[in-house]
């Protein structure tokens, strides 16, 4: 057998947010080794360049200095050498993000890809990994959390972990530091969430709830092969939010007043929005990290993989989601219903659902949806977002045209026996194939109509067809996300087409919607709005001075662009209706009762 590769991780220096990663290659390629950082991670589509936080890199072997020499961007070579070859790099650490690494006086985190090089030509070699604990005071009574086989280390302890290959040591994230730990059993397979940050939750009803979530997943799809654990990171500050998808793992940011208090009771705004996140990553342990587009079969990690599938990997776990909390008990019908109507809300705000397909979404989220701008509203429409509906439209559709025999459910199940842990990549037109197959349905037109176009998705008259009725109204103001009907009080009766928000105590322009009064008066981003006809103008008092104001009315908006004073000369007119609520249809006929509730159940 040959010998794993050993790497080790210890800090360097806390303060200056260093990592010293070593790595032991026990056969280096005899014409010289070359080792390499990804430049992304898989589930997050954007170049990151990870070999940019490379602070130093040396090698030795059998004591002897050995020549480096890097070849392009993220390669090294070295020269060759007939004994064990040992490179050392020092790795800078800060992105708190759930894609990097980050180091502190408080803590340590890392993703494999930020600080592990890739010994080329030898990433199918077991690895082992021997985290070292940090010798500092500040850092007594840390605990280590990771999703990583234990090779000799204790629960939750410094030590050694292995892993299979290059692949699977990258694929397990690692928290180190004061965590609040709390374990249950889901299908009969431990799983534990590991919380970092300062908070009174209550971690027994945060399992609780985990294990009636996590219960359902695997209910409805199986455990995947090899899964034997789970573990949820979660890095819980005041505000923050966001998480990436692993193999046996997932780390999460949510803001810590989202998580129940101890005594709390009922979900609310800011707990569904952690649970919907916690039920997003667990579902990706099938649609993504074990169902995966052929072009991410194997990653390669070095340049950009481009697919056009992302909408059904980001966006059929985003219907899933919520229909997971409802399914599982944990949010009744109405709530439900609400986020639904939310996310349509979020579509249909964004002109770019009018300019860029789902599938032009996902082939360029390279350069697109992960670098978005002030423009993004739009020029660009979000496979997860309306991915999430192209998934709701084709369920419903589904059910309908095959009188309930066949609905979306069994799609994705059957894209789980081809495509699961056989290790066949989906090819791109292989989510299509297998819903036309399973249903019987010549679904072409559908598939050109609301993947690959950009016309507006037939969800009236289909959530028409299973007694929901899609109800738009205009927006209540800034702060109305839509799902409820209009709040008492009279809405405003114009709008402004701007996003404005309070910046170092500025109200500045974030964007401004196409068509808008704001984008024909000559309103930029960046600007920043400083009096609305001749009254200082402030986040606090906008949406009331909006109130005021009538269609057709036209009144100068004083804006600096810069360090120039600027009037702009903005006609009001009366708002969109693009916000949107569902409401369960009364006195519906018997065979539309039936569909509703084989879909709501």
């Amino acid at each position: 057998m040959s010998d794993a590769h050993r790497y080790a991780i210890r800090v360097a220096d806390a303060a200056a947010h260093l990592f010293e990663v070593t790595l032991t290659i026990a056969e280096p390629d005899p014409d010289g080794q070359r080792l390499r950082m990804p430049a992304w991670i898989p589930g997050s589509y954007m170049i990151r360049d990870y070999a940019r936080n490379v602070v130093s890199i040396r090698a030795e072997s059998d004591g002897l200095d050995v020549p480096l020499v890097k070849t392009d961007k993220s390669t090294w070579q070295a020269e060759p050498v007939s004994r064990p070859l040992t490179v050392t790099a020092e790795i800078y650490a800060y992105d708190q993000s759930v894609r990097g690494a980050h180091l502190d006086l408080t803590h340590a985190y890392f993703n494999g890809p930020c600080v592990f090089l890739e010994v080329v030509g030898q990433s199918e070699r077991a690895c082992e990994l021997e985290i070292v604990e940090p010798e500092a005071p500040a850092a007594k009574g840390w605990r280590v959390a990771t999703s990583m086989r234990r090779k000799g280390a204790a629960a939750y302890e410094f030590g050694v972990y292995e892993a299979s290959d290059y692949a699977e040591l990258i694929d397990h994230p690692v928290e180190i530091g004061e965590l609040l730990i709390g374990e249950f059993e889901a299908g009969g397979i431990p799983h534990a969430i590991a919380i970092r940050g300062r908070t009174r939750t209550d971690i027994a009803r945060l399992c609780r709830d985990l294990e009636t979530l996590c219960e359902y997943h695997l209910d409805f799809l199986g455990a995947p092969e090899h899964f034997d654990r789970y573990l949820f990171l979660l890095y819980a500050p005041g505000e923050g939010y966001g998480g990436l998808e692993h193999r046996w793992s997932s780390s999460l940011v949510c803001n810590r007043d989202s998580l129940p208090a101890k005594g709390e009771e009922g979900v609310s705004d800011g707990y569904l929005t952690f649970l919907k996140l916690a039920s997003h990553e667990y579902f990706h342990l099938w649609n993504v990290k074990r169902i995966k587009p052929a072009a991410f079969t194997p990653y390669d990690l070095g340049t950009e993989s481009y697919t056009e599938l992302l909408w059904v990997f980001e966006g059929i776990t985003s219907y899933y989601d919520a229909f997971a909390l409802l399914r599982a008990g944990l949010i009744p019908e109405a709530t439900y219903l609400e986020m639904l109507g939310r996310t349509i809300t979020r579509v249909l705000r964004g002109a770019g659902r009018t300019k860029q397909s789902v599938a032009e979404s996902s082939y360029d989220a390279w350069t697109k949806f992960y670098k978005q701008d002030a423009n993004a509203q739009n020029a660009i429409v979000s496979y997860y977002a309306k991915g999430s509906l192209i998934a709701l439209t084709l369920d419903l559709k589904l059910r309908v045209e095959t009188d309930g025999r066949v609905s979306l459910d069994d799609v994705v199940r059957e894209c789980w026996k081809r495509y699961g842990d056989t290790g066949v990549g989906m090819a791109e037109d292989g989510f299509e194939s297998v819903c036309k197959e399973v249903s019987g349905v010549d679904l072409d037109d559908f598939f050109d109509a609301t993947v690959r176009g950009t016309g507006e998705l037939p969800l009236e008259s289909l959530l028409a067809s299973h007694g929901i009725e899609m109800r738009l109204r205009a927006a209540a103001g800034r702060n109305d996300a839509g799902g409820k009907p209009a709040p008492n009080g009279k809405p405003p009766d114009v709008y402004l087409g701007a996003t404005l928000r309070q910046v170092e105590g500025r109200l500045q322009v974030v964007s401004v919607a196409n068509d808008s009064p704001a984008e024909i008066a000559g309103v930029a981003p960046g600007d920043v709005a400083i009096a609305l006809d001749g009254l200082a103008l402030t986040e606090a008092n906008l949406d009331a001075r909006l109130k005021r104001i009538r269609p057709n009315d036209r009144l100068d908006l004083a804006v600096f662009r810069g360090d120039e004073l600027l009037t702009l000369r903005v006609r009001f007119k009366a708002p969109p209706e693009d916000t949107c609520y569902l409401a369960l249809a009364e006195d519906v006929e018997a065979d539309v009762e039936a569909r509703r509730a084989a879909l709501l159940s």
